[in-house]
C-alpha cells in the first residue's frame, strides 16, 4: 500500500475548529475540494452569507476568498460523506450533565452519531480524522462503531488530529501553527494515512512541525496541553491573592518569574479568571480519565486548578461587593466585556457570566456592554446559568450598545474582557456621569491605572496590595 492522495475532504461539523481549519485548508490547498457539512441550516446559511455564524479576524477574508471555488458549507451531511477520500469530525464534545461522569466525562453523543453516519453511507475506504477534543482511547471506539456498519469492501482508517488553535488568534495560528500532530495506529496502513494527511497540511506547514506520534498519544496530549496552560494560568492567580495580601504586585512578580528561560512569560497574566470552551471541560476529563484509572492523587491535582480558577471568579465578585461597602443591592453595576477573551464572540465558561449571576443574587442593577457578543447570547448565558428565573434577570439587567451607555451613572465598573477599545474610552466623561466615589475594578491588568487615579477613580486591580 501507499498513501493515497486527499482529493476531497469532508469536515462534518461547522463550529468553532471545523469552520476555521477547513477554511484555511482550502485556501491553502487549492487542488483539494473542501465540504463543511452540518445538519443545522442556520448554521450553514450564516456560512454561506456575509455575516459568518463565528468572529475571527481574518476569517471573514479567508472565507470569502475560497467559498465557491474548492470550499463549500451544506446541509447534505451524506453527499459529503459519499464523496470524501478524508473527512474530519469535529462535532461538539461537552461535558456530560447526567449520567456516569456527569460534570466531569466528556458527552461522545455527537461525535458517535457521527462516526456511525459514517459508517453507514461510505460505499468506499476512507481516512477518519478525530477533530474534536475527546477522551484517550476514543478512538477505539469510532472503530468498533465503523466496523460493526460497514459494508463489505470498505475500510476504514482513523487518526488524531487535535486543534491547538486559541480563540482571538485563529487564523494566524492556523496559518503558521507551532506544531500539527498527527496520531496514528503504528501498522502500515495506519502510518499510510497518517502520511496522507502529513501531505495535506505539507502544503503550507515545514514537514518539521508535522509531528506524527501514536494514537493515543495523540489524544491525551491535547488535553495535557490545556491541562498545563491553565494550571500556568491557576498558578499565578493563586499568587496573585498573595500579592493582594502582602502588598506585592502580580505583573512585577510575573515578569520576573517569566524571565527565567525555564518558565517562560506565556500564560502567566493574573486576571479574574480562565474560560472558553477547552481549558475547563479538558481538565475535568483529565480528572475523570485519572479517576476511571484508580488514580485518585492525579485527579485531585488536577481538579485544584478548576477549583483555583472558581475561587478566583468568585474572589473577584467579593472584592466588589466589600468595595462597595458590603452591599450592592440596588446599585448600579457596569459589566464591561462578555467573551471569555478579546477578540471573539465566545462566551462559553466565561468569567463573566460567574461574575454577573453573583451580583444578580445581591440584587444589585447590572449593565452589560461587549462589541461582539449579541444580546440573544447574553440572555441564554445567564438563563442557562445558576437558579435565578429569567423575569428577575431581565428586571435586573439591561444589555448596552456601547460602553458609555452602559457606565452611565455606575457606581462600579467591572472590566472582565481585554477588549483593546475599553483602552480607549473616554474616562473622563465617564467620570463625569459616575457617583461618587467611583470604582473601577480592572479584572484584566489592562488599564493605565495611573491615568483612571488622576482622573478621580478609585483603582481597584488583581494582584496589587492596595489602592492605586
Amino acid at each position: 500500500m501507499a498513501p493515497i492522495t486527499v482529493k476531497k475532504i469532508c469536515c462534518i461539523g461547522a463550529g468553532y475548529v471545523g469552520g476555521p481549519t477547513c477554511a484555511v485548508i482550502a485556501v491553502k490547498c487549492p487542488n483539494i475540494q473542501v465540504t463543511i457539512v452540518d445538519l443545522n441550516q442556520a448554521r450553514i446559511d450564516a456560512w454561506n452569507s456575509d455575516n459568518l455564524p463565528i468572529y475571527e479576524p481574518g476569517l471573514d477574508e479567508v472565507v470569502k476568498s475560497a467559498r465557491g471555488k474548492n470550499l463549500f458549507f451544506s446541509t447534505d451531511v451524506d453527499k459529503g460523506i459519499l464523496e470524501a477520500d478524508l473527512i474530519f469530525v469535529s462535532v461538539n464534545t461537552p461535558t456530560k450533565k447526567s449520567g456516569i461522569g456527569a460534570g466531569f466525562a466528556a458527552d461522545l453523543k455527537f461525535l458517535q452519531l457521527a462516526t456511525r453516519r459514517i459508517a453507514e453511507v461510505a460505499t468506499s475506504s476512507k481516512i477518519v480524522v478525530e477533530k474534536s477534543t475527546v477522551p484517550c482511547r476514543t478512538a477505539d471506539a469510532m472503530r468498533t462503531i465503523l466496523e460493526a456498519n460497514s459494508k463489505p469492501g470498505c475500510h476504514f482508517d482513523i487518526l488524531s488530529n487535535p486543534e491547538f488553535l486559541a480563540e482571538g488568534t485563529a487564523i494566524a495560528d492556523l496559518f503558521k501553527p507551532d506544531r500539527v500532530l498527527i496520531g496514528s495506529l503504528q501498522t502500515e496502513q495506519g502510518k499510510d494515512a497518517c502520511e496522507a494527511l502529513k501531505n495535506v497540511y505539507a502544503n503550507w506547514v515545514p514537514k518539521e512541525q508535522i509531528l506524527t506520534v501514536g494514537l493515543w498519544s495523540s489524544e491525551l496530549s491535547k488535553l495535557a496541553a490545556n491541562a498545563m496552560l491553565a494550571q500556568r494560568i491557576s498558578s499565578v492567580n493563586a499568587l496573585s491573592a498573595i500579592c493582594e495580601a502582602t502588598g506585592a504586585n502580580i505583573d512585577e512578580v510575573a515578569y520576573a518569574v517569566g524571565k527565567d528561560t525555564r518558565v517562560g512569560s506565556k500564560f502567566l497574566k493574573a486576571s479574574v479568571g480562565f474560560g472558553g470552551s477547552c481549558f475547563q471541560k479538558d481538565i475535568l476529563n483529565l480528572v475523570y480519565l485519572s479517576e476511571s484509572l484508580h488514580l485518585p492523587e492525579v485527579a485531585k491535582y488536577w481538579r485544584a486548578v478548576v477549583e483555583m480558577n472558581e475561587h478566583q471568579k468568585e474572589r473577584f465578585a467579593r472584592k466588589v461587593v466589600d468595595t462597595l461597602f458590603n452591599t450592592i443591592t440596588g446599585k448600579k453595576i457596569a459589566i464591561l466585556g462578555w467573551a471569555f477573551k478579546k477578540d471573539t464572540g465566545d462566551t462559553r465558561e466565561s468569567p463573566s457570566i460567574t461574575i454577573a449571576n453573583h451580583f444578580l443574587t445581591e440584587k444589585a442593577r447590572i449593565t452589560v456592554y461587549d462589541p461582539q457578543v449579541t444580546q440573544d447570547q447574553i440572555w441564554l448565558d445567564l438563563t442557562n446559568y445558576g437558579d435565578i428565573p429569567a423575569d428577575p434577570i431581565k428586571e435586573h439587567l439591561t444589555i448596552c450598545q456601547s460602553a458609555e451607555e452602559a457606565c452611565a451613572n455606575a457606581e462600579a465598573i467591572v472590566v472582565c474582557t481585554e477588549w483593546d477599545e475599553f483602552k480607549q474610552l473616554d474616562w473622563k466623561k465617564i467620570y463625569a456621569k459616575c457617583p461618587r466615589p467611583a470604582f473601577v475594578f480592572d479584572g484584566r491588568l489592562m488599564l493605565n491605572r495611573k491615568e483612571l487615579t488622576d482622573i478621580g477613580f478609585q483603582v481597584i486591580t488583581i494582584g496589587t496590595g492596595d489602592r492605586v
